[in-house]
Order: structure tokens, then C-alpha cells, then sequence
């Protein structure tokens, strides 16, 4: 689903207003240590919620319920899994309350979201944090969870990872990767597959460095458009000696570029360690006038800065997709196109 009516002209307004407040250093001195989330294994029962849109079909929650369960593990679902409110799934204190309901819940090991969309923003001033990080668990999804993630990782230090959402393709890569992340426990190296079917050379999933290099921190990041509207908010993270990833969906490479410097503008690119970009689909050029192209927003932003960066990962809003841990430790090969597992992700 496009970003582009979650961020708005209005909401760029705002984080200018307040850009001086992002990604500094008394909001690095402030942020909670970082806690580890629980393990999880086949047989405990994870929590389906839906923080962002509503479903535009019922299928989409016996599909998620489905998906789970046939990775071995029992599903409970938030009390209004199925409700709507125009295009969110209930109120924002029915969608927050069901969230931090999950959190409390002691018989829940893991939360999965439903699905992205628009809306987990205006849940941030009310999820309870200080029963966050007394009870740590494992978030999983991509998009608009974004705005969870980034708000879980600066306000109380939790790990929660990036990937797929609960009704999203559960093709045996994600289902793989699923198992390999959360019950296998490994240090995973993410690596794009590389087969050139018929061709001479590999034509699908190729990755391109920015500028070469090895680089270590922590990960942050997520979605493009509704990580630059948390610019100027206490729930964007500190990106100071961090990789940030980025990805993105159906937007045109000025906005593109529009919200890099938004970021830019925040002080949020001055002390990365590295960068990884993943996918943006449908970010083609409109037609009407000439345009830069993705890449070449990302050299003109990424290029001078001298670190590692590279872009092509397997991050996005795409069929396999990486599952990746947002304040994890990890290793980023620009060269070779790799992020790998430095430390364990969970308890």
C-alpha cells in the first residue's frame, strides 16, 4: 500500500518545524538501554494484532492465523482484530490497547502484526513502555509498522524485527527465514540469492555498492515515508554510529528524494556507520518532465558521506524479503552485498 497519504505535505511541514530535536546527542544520552526480547519455539503462542489499516477482507486474518500455525506455533488474536474505523482497524485506543494487551499477556511469546498501511503512528503517545521493556517480545512486520519499531527501539530499548506481515506470502524463503531468526536462533548472514535461470549472468536480486566498505552498529531504519515523519518526534532513534536501511512503495523519486533530505536536514545522516537500501517498488519516473532516478538520489545523498553503503537488499515491499532485527548488531559488507548477525537477538 502507498505511504504517500500517511506522510503528507503537512506532516513534512511539522518535522521541519522540528528538525533541531532529531537524531542528536541528548537524544542518544537519553534512550533506554538496549533489552533483548524472548526466544521463541514451535508450540508457544504468539498474539496477531493489526495496529495500522483495517483488512479489506476477513480472509486476510484466517490467512495470518493460518500461516502461524502452520510454522508450529498457537495463535490468539486481539480483541479487535476485526474492527474498522474508517481505514484503520478500530480506534487508536482499541488498536494500542490490544497491543499492550499482547505485551502484558504472559502466555504470549511473540506479537505478529496483520498488516501495515497507515496508522501506527498516532498509536505511539499511548503504548506503555515501561511494561514494554518489563516484558520484552518479539514484533514482527514491515511498512507502516515502522513507526513501532523505531518508537519500541528509542523508547524502551526493545529489539523487534523487520520482515514479514502476518498476511503477507509466506513463501518457504520468508518461512525459512522465520525459522532460522526465531526458533533456530542463528546468526544469520543476509545474502541475496543469486540463479541466472537462462541468462549468461544473474539479472534478479543484484545488489550495487554506493561506496565499498565494511562497516559494524547497530541496525535502524524501516520504511522511507513514514520513517521521515517521525523526524523531530522523541520516537525517532538516534542514528549516530547506527546502519540504517530504507525501503519503499509507489512513490516517485522526488518524493524520494524529498524525504532523504528531510532526513538530511534532521542531522539524521551525520554519524551513520553505514547504509543499506532495499527495494523501492513502483518508484518509477512519472512522465511529463525529467527526473532523477532512485539511484542516482541515492549516490547524490549517500556518496559523499564515505561510508559503506550499498543498495538492492532484499528489504521492502516484495515477495521474499529478509527478516531483519532493528537494533540488532550486525556487520555490512558494501562490497559483497551482506549484512551479518554479530551478537544474539534474543534472551
Amino acid at each position: 500500500m502507498q505511504r504517500r497519504q500517511f506522510i503528507g505535505g503537512a506532516a513534512l511541514a511539522t518535522a521541519a518545524a522540528l528538525l533541531p530535536l532529531a537524531g542528536g546527542a541528548d537524544a542518544a544520552a537519553a534512550g533506554p538501554r538496549r533489552v533483548l526480547p524472548l526466544p521463541l519455539q514451535p508450540g508457544d503462542t504468539v498474539g496477531l494484532v493489526s495496529p495500522s489499516s483495517a483488512t479489506d477482507d476477513p480472509i486476510d486474518l484466517q490467512l495470518a492465523a493460518e500461516a502461524m500455525q502452520a510454522l508450529g506455533l498457537k495463535v490468539t488474536a486481539g480483541p479487535h482484530l476485526g474492527s474498522r474505523r474508517g481505514h484503520l482497524a478500530g480506534s487508536d485506543a482499541e488498536r494500542a490497547g490490544d497491543l499492550n494487551a499482547m505485551f502484558a499477556d504472559h502466555d504470549v511469546r511473540a506479537i505478529i502484526c496483520v498488516r501495515g498501511g497507515s496508522g501506527a503512528a498516532r498509536l505511539l503517545p499511548l503504548l506503555d513502555y515501561a511494561m514494554i521493556r518489563r516484558n520484552p517480545k518479539a514484533l514482527l512486520g514491515y511498512s507502516d509498522i515502522t513507526a513501532l519499531h523505531n518508537a519500541l527501539l528509542s523508547k524502551a530499548g526493545l529489539v523487534s524485527f523487520h520482515g514479514p506481515i502476518g498476511s503477507g506470502s509466506w513463501n518457504s524463503f520468508n518461512a525459512d527465514q522465520f525459522r532460522r531468526v526465531f526458533f533456530a536462533r542463528e546468526l544469520v548472514e543476509y545474502r541475496n540469492p543469486s540463479d541466472p535461470g537462462d541468462e549468461l549472468v544473474p539479472r534478479q536480486n543484484r545488489t550495487m555498492a554506493i561506496h565499498g566498505g565494511i562497516a559494524r552498529g547497530e541496525l535502524v531504519g524501516g520504511n522511507l515515508s513514514v520513517l521521515s515523519a517521525l523526524a523531530g518526534s522523541r520516537y525517532l532513534p538516534d542514528f549516530s554510529g547506527r546502519i540504517l536501511f530504507l525501503e519503499d512503495v509507489g512513490e516517485a523519486p522526488y518524493r524520494i528524494d524529498r524525504m532523504l533530505t528531510t532526513l538530511k536536514l534532521a542531522g539524521a545522516l551525520d554519524h551513520l556507520a553505514g547504509f543499506v537500501f532495499g527495494q523501492c517498488s513502483e518508484c518509477d519516473p512519472g512522465g511529463g518532465f525529467g527526473s532523477l532516478t532512485v539511484p542516482q538520489i541515492l549516490d547524490d545523498h549517500f556518496g559523499p558521506l564515505q561510508i559503506p553503503a550499498y543498495r538492492g537488499a532484499m528489504i521492502g515491499h516484495i515477495r521474499q524479503q529478509f527478516i531483519l532485527p532493528v537494533g540488532g548488531k550486525v556487520e555490512m559488507d558494501a562490497d559483497a552485498g551482506t549484512l551479518r548477525m554479530l551478537e544474539p537477538v534474543f534472551q
